[in-house]
């Protein structure tokens, strides 16, 4: 118990007893208020509950409305309240204030803060060599440093969290219960004399290295070699981001061949040496959320080719631990930052797991003896249309809550299949998980269940509604059914994807939705991802789509897009396909002739609607395509190579007042590839071409129904020239647009969206 006593209580005193709820535990929320409380001369006591601060204050009038003020103006950087209660009460007599024992209450919960970088503050402390914790890599105060990845309970104190093991020193504790530190009640504080610390492992076999982990990690990348780093919430491998033969061989000892690898620069300066900055950019780099950012890569820089494998964007980051300061201090290069794991499972924690898992990755390993209870990625966001938009939502921003307009009942949304997250929601939030991943192995399915648990009891959760995608087979759908006593409500997938960017959006009424994305299942059994919808949360009406075609090969034609394109053609344009000889003839004939007989016979050719298999076809009629490593590969490389300058598009055709036929559209495609039309010219004129169309659409739709509000979300809509492009012609045409920015446009979004449909299917 810390207090300060107040020896004069004079005029009328009066008393207040406040519930606050949001953002306040593990932020230094309590000191924070005894700050105030004796800048008032206020007395009383405040404490930590699993519902949230409960605070009593008492004093002079002119001094309660002083407390109010700052309490609410003033709060420290992490903090965020959501409510407060405050109710009067006669004078107590209390002698002193106080930060009295957390106390837990049955079934209430409290929001979690996510881990942020190290601030200022600690950084000079971290650099200072006459400082106790000069070079401590485990430094942190109530401003800064880990909050999620460490907790096991609330409320937040530090025997709830992995910090439990670690007593504080007399020094530590000093500050600890010191209210003019800004240690004072800071849950993770440590130093070398009481904290965790670190171990360098290298050689073959792995042996403790002798000397400071972090110089003998720099000595390590500096000689060319990959090393594992447990971070915040997992590890990451890195190697020197400048050294071309290094990269190469992360990517096959990974089996990661396609996706662009991250990068950890020092700072700005580093940053603009290798890429283009924007303010705006500048400001989501130094955000204490520390995302990682696509950015538009200078020319010749010395970045090793593989690291963004012929893309001009680049994924960039800057350090956000101690530990990341210190490596960067001592490298001269960039580091590629890559998740700590095998390709497509789930982020490696545990030491003992690292060494296991990543022993034929890693020449070397930087570990830690402080556990990460949650493990959480890093997230990635881009601006898109002058705004932040997130594409993958994990650390620094999960698990903050997204605020509800009204209050919903305890509802699971058990999210989609690909990028998965999913949703919990109590009252007037929604607990959107971070980024769990494609539940396609075992592995990455039980950490969702795990997760899943995780956030129930953190979050006193019991739900009664569990809400799914249709797809059957996914197992975020399996998962749902398996639950016993809930009721169960089905959403579609791209009803979610717009209820999401509603919500997100504030709107209530009814709108156009326009989902473009890869795959989702249909109502009508097909494969949807190019629809247009009105409606609001209660229900949706399908209007229109892109013109089915049929997938020969199923799953075989995402991975194959050639086989996409041909599929389009010969759905399109049945025998005379013939017209399109200088494409297929690259097609060997056996295997054309299966092609054609899956499609006649409707057999593994499933038909789709699906916007993203539509830019699978565009890139591989343009030969930048033809075969992709990973999902939307071939989009990227479409988008990556427009030609801004060009205004031209390709015809296309609607039949049925909403129906989108692109058979004109890839008609003149593949003679201007016939004519030599430069591939930018070709991918620009494409972009265009959907960019009319869909307005156009809008534009009917609008005129039909007198709607005039647009929501646009799918994975589709996180490329810039085509969201721009859409947004002016939507604008233009008198229309309100909207897209999602808080929560991924894919299918990392959805699982809000499910929850609020299913809130208002159950009423």
């Amino acid at each position: 118990m810390d207090g300060l006593v107040n020896e004069q209580k004079n005029g009328d005193i009066s008393r207040r007893i406040i519930h606050v709820t949001g953002i306040v535990q593990g932020v230094g929320f309590r000191p924070f208020i005894f700050q105030i409380a004796r800048r008032y001369g206020l007395y009383g006591w405040v404490f930590n509950s699993s519902a949230g601060v409960q605070i009593e204050v008492e004093g002079e009038e002119k001094a309660l409305q002083g407390f109010f003020e700052d309490l609410t103006m003033q709060l420290p950087p992490l903090a965020r309240i959501e409510a407060i209660s405050v109710r009067e009460a006669e004078p107590a007599g209390y002698e002193s204030f106080e930060i009295r024992q957390s106390r837990a209450v049955p079934g209430e919960y409290v929001a979690i803060a996510p881990d942020v970088c190290t601030c200022a503050d600690c950084l000079r402390e971290l650099f200072s060599a006459g400082d106790r914790r000069y070079g401590y890599p485990f430094i942190n105060c109530t401003n800064c440093g880990p909050r999620f990845s460490i907790i096991r309970d609330m409320p937040y104190d530090r025997p709830h969290t992995s910090m439990g093991p670690f007593p504080l020193c007399p020094e530590c504790g000093r500050e600890y219960h010191d209210p003019a530190d800004r240690r004072f009640h800071a849950q993770p504080n440590a130093c070398p004399a009481c904290g965790p610390h670190l171990e360098f492992l290298g050689g073959k076999p792995l042996q403790s290295g002798q000397g400071d982990p972090v110089a003998l990690t720099v000595q390590a990348l500096a000689e060319g070699k990959i090393a594992a780093i447990k971070g915040l919430g997992g590890f990451h491998l890195a190697c020197d981001a400048t050294k071309e033969a290094v990269v190469a061989q992360l990517r096959r000892r990974k089996h990661r061949y396609g996706k662009p690898l991250a990068v950890m620069m020092a700072d700005l300066e580093q940053v603009r040496h290798f890429c283009e900055l924007s303010p705006a950019e500048e400001k989501l780099l130094l955000s204490p959320r520390r995302p990682i950012v696509i950015l538009k890569q200078r020319a010749d820089t010395g970045m090793a080719p593989s690291v963004a494998q012929g893309l001009p964007t680049l994924g960039v980051l800057l350090p956000y631990t101690p530990v990341h300061y210190l490596l960067l201090s001592g490298c001269k290069h960039p580091l590629v930052m890559t998740s700590g794991n095998i390709s497509e499972e789930p982020l490696v924690s545990d030491n003992g797991e690292a060494i296991a898992k990543l022993g034929d990755i890693a020449d070397c390993f930087l570990l830690h003896n402080r556990d990460i209870v949650n493990k959480i990625d890093d997230s990635v966001t881009r601006l898109l249309a002058g705004r932040e938009a997130v594409i993958r939502r994990a650390r620094g921003y999960a698990p903050e809550p997204v605020l509800l307009p009204e209050q919903l009942p305890e509802i699971l949304a058990c999210g989609p299949e690909q990028k998965n997250t999913f949703c919990l929601t109590r009252g007037c939030q929604a607990f959107v998980s971070q980024h769990i991943g494609d539940l396609e192995n075992l592995s990455t399915y039980e950490y969702y269940e795990r997760m899943i648990d995780f956030y129930r009891y953190i979050f006193r959760s019991n739900p009664q509604i569990v809400v799914h995608d249709l797809h059957p087979r996914y197992l975020s759908t399996q998962y749902a059914q398996s639950l016993p006593n809930v009721r169960l409500v089905g959403v579609q997938h791209h009803h979610a994807h717009i209820a999401a960017c509603m919500l997100e959006n504030g709107l209530q009424n009814q709108v156009i939705g326009i989902a473009c994305d890869g795959t989702g299942y249909g109502t009508d059994g097909n494969l949807w991802g190019g629809e247009f919808f009105l409606g609001s949360y209660r229900s949706f009406t399908r209007l229109g789509h892109l013109k089915y075609v049929r997938m020969p090969g199923g799953e075989k034609a995402i991975k194959h897009p050639y086989r996409m394109a041909f599929g389009y053609l010969y759905s399109l344009f049945g025998e005379e396909i013939s017209r399109f000889s200088q494409f297929t003839d690259l097609i060997a004939g056996e295997e054309q002739l299966l092609m054609r007989q899956q499609m006649d016979k409707g057999l593994n050719a499933p038909l789709t609607s699906s916007c993203g298999r539509l830019f699978d076809a565009a890139a591989a009629l343009l030969n930048i395509g033809r075969t992709v490593r990973y999902e939307g590969e071939a989009a990227i490389r479409l988008e990556s190579i427009i030609d801004e300058h060009v205004c031209e598009s390709y015809n296309f055709a609607i039949e049925e007042q909403y129906i989108l036929d692109p058979a004109p559209l890839l008609a003149e495609l593949y003679q201007d590839a016939v004519k030599g039309i430069s591939p930018p010219v070709m991918a620009a004129k494409f972009h265009n071409t959907l960019i009319n169309a869909l307005t156009l659409i809008c534009c009917r739709i609008g005129a039909a129904t007198g709607v005039k509000t647009v929501c646009l979300s799918g994975g589709v809509f996180q490329n810039a020239y085509l969201l721009e492009g859409i947004l002016k012609k939507l604008t233009d045409s008198g229309f309100a647009a909207y897209w999602p920015q808080k929560l991924p446009a894919n299918d990392g979004g959805i699982s809000l969206g499910q929850a609020m449909m299913a809130h208002y299917a159950s009423k």
